[in-house]
């Protein structure tokens, strides 16, 4: 007899996890966000190329790269309520399947004209949905797991599965380097098609959030009419019942309001600062301070360095300290830090300090965010709040382009610019976390 059929329905347990599947679900989940960013980071760098191979125009490239990033977020989005409905095993395998099926098709979508790339590109917004994926499922198996060891520093190993971005971005850049002469851009993407199909396979081997596991129980035993039952479930584990449904609605009421409302302004503006001195960073540093760098190379391969080890830092400090202090923390000496840089004497080692101290305290807060708002929500809403939040961040970055723009074509510097939408904005958003609850303050752990 099964284990939930020998005790009472209305005690009835989801079945356990062990430090194994653990194990599994985390090495999974960094290799689908490592290569789901190596085919973000991958349309970037080969969009010049592209639009060599089709004779667009730098603005018809421009144009093709804004409706891609729009489309990109709308797809993200949609994935959090799809997620919190049909599970998170789904959620893995279906962002994995976008960010190969993306790859793939990318490859052949030129020829059929910029609409169509627009449309087959739109569905890396299926990798970039995986940060969020990862965070909800990961934090859910973690808290699962029966170790004291894992509940203390839970905070530190997501810092490891998060630090796939930096290391996505290199090896887009490394294998970028080698195969581009040899197979071309089109061989590009249908090479990086290979990595995600093979996660795919792994994804298949992952168990259910045992969380997830007792919402659904929850929400089926209410929705064949017995009220009663389902509401003793719900209390028998410590979850009050109106946090057992769902939907983007919810997200935006009671207790999660505030959560909403206040991370998604956070993560919206500190994406502006992302915009100007990550995305643009060596523009505004060569614009500011007349300095060059020696090569592109060092300034990627430094962020990107920088990047990892600012996650793994804010990760451990996170544990100790709490996400939520660590993140104000973090974003605060960030600001000071970018205002350091813009002010500084035009000193190329003053200002690399500056600017990757900066970048420290700018991305690796990111590791402790992306699990905080996991601790956030409840079970309901897990995947749907963390998607709402993120697709925030990059309506921020559209902001900041239009608003240095904005202030350039008026006469404006780009210390002007820099300041008014890189600095102030990171030190806005570390006070608005002030303002977030602390993680795991919801009515159900």
């Amino acid at each position: 007899m099964k284990r939930e059929e020998a005790v009472s329905k209305t005690f009835w347990t989801p079945p356990p996890v062990d430090a194994r599947d653990v194990s599994r679900a985390s090495w999974t989940a960094f290799l689908a966000w490592v290569f789901a960013v190596y085919d973000f980071i991958l349309f970037g760098t080969l969009l010049p190329e592209i639009g060599l191979h089709y004779q667009w125009s730098e603005a018809q490239q421009a144009e093709i790269a804004t409706l891609v990033a729009i489309g990109s977020a709308v797809v993200a989005f949609f994935v959090g309520p799809v997620v919190d409905r049909f599970g998170r095993r789904t959620g893995m395998i279906a962002t994995v399947a976008g960010a190969a099926l993306c790859s793939g098709l990318t490859a052949a979508a030129g020829n059929a004209g910029q609409t169509v790339l627009v449309l087959v590109r739109s569905l890396a917004g299926l990798g970039y949905a995986e940060q969020t994926v990862n965070a909800t499922y990961l934090n859910e198996m973690y808290a699962a797991l029966d170790d004291p060891r894992m509940q203390r520093r839970k905070g530190f190993f997501f810092s490891l599965v998060q630090g796939g971005w930096p290391i996505g971005a290199l090896v887009a850049a490394g294998l970028t380097a080698v195969l581009l002469p040899l197979v071309g851009w089109q061989g590009c993407f249908i090479f990086a098609a290979f990595p995600a199909i093979a996660i795919l396979f792994m994804t298949r081997r992952l168990k259910e959030s045992p969380q997830f596991l007792l919402h659904r129980r929850i929400v089926e035993t209410a929705r064949a009419g017995d009220n009663a039952q389902a509401r003793d479930l719900a209390h028998a584990h410590g979850i009050e019942l109106e946090h057992a449904g769902g939907g983007i609605g919810a997200a935006f009421r009671g207790r999660e309001l505030r959560t909403t409302v206040v991370l998604g302004l956070a993560f919206m503006l500190n994406w502006s600062t992302i915009q100007v001195f990550s995305v643009l960073g060596t523009t505004v540093i060569t614009k500011v301070h007349a300095l060059s760098f020696q090569s592109s190379l060092v300034v990627l391969v430094l962020s990107n360095v920088v990047g990892y080890a600012g996650y793994v830092v804010h990760g451990f400090i996170g544990d100790r300290l709490g996400r939520r202090n660590t993140i104000v923390g973090g974003w605060t000496l960030g600001a000071l830090s970018f205002l350091a840089m813009l002010y500084a004497p035009s000193d190329f080692g003053v200002v690399v300090a500056f600017y990757s101290l900066g970048l420290f305290f700018l991305i690796g807060p990111y590791a402790a965010a992306l699990f905080f708002i996991g601790e956030s929500y409840p079970t309901s809403i897990r995947a749907t709040g963390g998607a709402i939040v993120t697709a925030m961040g990059p309506i921020g970055a559209v902001i900041a382009s239009a608003g240095v723009t904005a202030l350039l074509a008026h006469g404006a510097s780009w210390k002007e610019g820099a300041l008014y939408f890189g600095a102030l904005p990171c030190f806005a958003s570390a006070l608005l976390m002030i303002f977030a609850r602390k993680g795991g303050e919801v009515a159900e752990k």
